[in-house]
C-alpha cells in the first residue's frame, strides 16, 4: 500500500513549503496539489496555479513523490502538459507522477474565458490527450493527427528522467473513461463510497481483460476527504485504520487523503509512526 497527502494551495508559500517538507519527513509516499483556478469549496479565497506551484515544491523536497491530482485537460494543450511534465521530472529528479483528468468544475471556466466542452467531447479530447502525451514522452519525435490535437515531428528534448516515462495517474469513473484508463494508466484514481469504488474496480478489471492487460498492473488509488467519507479519517488513529480497511477490501491499494486540520496534527504524526509501517 502507498499513502499520500493532498493539500489545497490556498496557504502562503512558506506554509506550503513547511507542510510538504513535514509530510516528507513523516514518511508519506507522495504529496499532491490540485488543478483549479479557484478552489471549488472556497471560490472567493486565494489559490495558486498547480504546475508552477508543484515545480517550487518539488525543488524544496528530496524524496517524496509529487504530482497534480489531477490536471484538467480543459486548461492546457496536451503538448504543453507533456513539456511541463518533463521539466518537473527533471526538477524532482524523477519523482513526478502525471495526473490527468477530463475536467469538471464548470464555474471556473467562464471566469477565465475557457470552454467546458460537452461531456462526450471532453472524454474524446481526454483520450487523445493521454495518447499524445504517452507517445511524445516515449519517442524521439512525435507526429499526431487527432480530431482535436495535432503534432508535426515534435521532438522530445530532453527526455524524461524516468523511463520509459513518468507514471500516468488517470482520473475517471464512468465506463468509457475506465476503458481509456485500462489502456494507458499506471495508476487509476477515483473517489466515492466503498461500494462505488468496488463497482468501478470490477469494471476496470473487465476493461483490462478485454485488452489482454493484467489488471494488477494498475494501482487503484482513492482520493479521499472527510466530507465524502462516512467519518473523518483524521478523527483518530482508529478512524484512519478503519477507512483503509474498508477501502482496501474494495480493492484500493493507494490512499491520497486531504491533509488534516491543524488540530489533528497529532493524529497525522501517529498515523505516520504507527499505521503506515504496519500497513505497508
Amino acid at each position: 500500500m502507498r499513502f499520500g497527502i493532498v493539500t489545497d494551495q490556498n496557504q502562503p508559500w512558506p506554509t506550503l513549503v513547511e507542510r510538504w517538507q513535514r509530510f516528507e519527513a513523516l514518511g508519506f509516499d507522495s504529496a499532491w496539489d490540485c488543478d483549479h483556478f479557484v478552489q471549488p469549496s472556497r471560490p472567493t479565497g486565494p489559490y495558486f496555479e498547480a504546475w508552477t506551484l508543484l515545480a517550487g515544491l518539488a525543488a524544496m523536497t528530496q524524496r517524496i513523490r509529487v504530482g497534480v491530482l489531477v490536471s484538467s485537460n480543459t486548461f492546457r494543450h496536451p503538448s504543453l502538459l507533456a513539456k511541463q511534465s518533463v521539466t518537473l521530472d527533471h526538477i524532482s529528479n524523477g519523482r513526478l507522477d502525471i495526473g490527468l483528468g477530463a475536467g469538471w468544475y464548470e464555474p471556473e471556466h467562464p471566469m477565465f474565458g475557457l470552454e467546458l466542452w460537452p461531456p462526450g467531447e471532453r472524454v474524446a479530447r481526454f483520450e487523445e490527450a493521454v495518447e499524445l502525451i504517452h507517445n511524445w514522452l516515449t519517442a524521439e519525435t512525435t507526429s499526431f493527427a487527432g480530431t482535436y490535437y495535432q503534432l508535426n515531428e515534435a521532438p522530445t528534448r530532453p527526455k524524461p528522467v524516468q523511463r520509459p516515462r513518468p507514471p500516468l495517474v488517470l482520473g475517471g469513473h464512468r465506463p468509457r473513461m475506465l476503458r481509456i484508463i485500462a489502456r494507458y494508466a499506471d495508476t487509476w484514481n477515483s473517489f466515492g463510497s466503498v461500494d462505488q469504488m468496488r463497482e468501478r474496480n470490477a469494471r476496470l478489471d473487465d476493461a483490462c481483460a478485454s485488452l489482454g492487460r493484467d489488471p494488477t498492473s494498475i494501482v487503484r488509488s482513492l482520493y479521499g476527504w472527510a466530507a465524502m467519507m462516512p467519518s473523518d479519517p483524521w478523527a483518530s488513529v482508529e478512524a484512519f485504520r478503519d477507512m483503509v480497511g474498508r477501502y482496501a477490501d474494495a480493492g484500493v491499494n493507494e490512499f491520497l487523503i486531504d491533509q488534516p486540520r491543524p488540530e489533528q496534527e497529532s493524529v497525522l504524526e501517529r498515523v505516520a509512526a504507527e499505521v503506515l509501517p504496519s500497513l505497508r
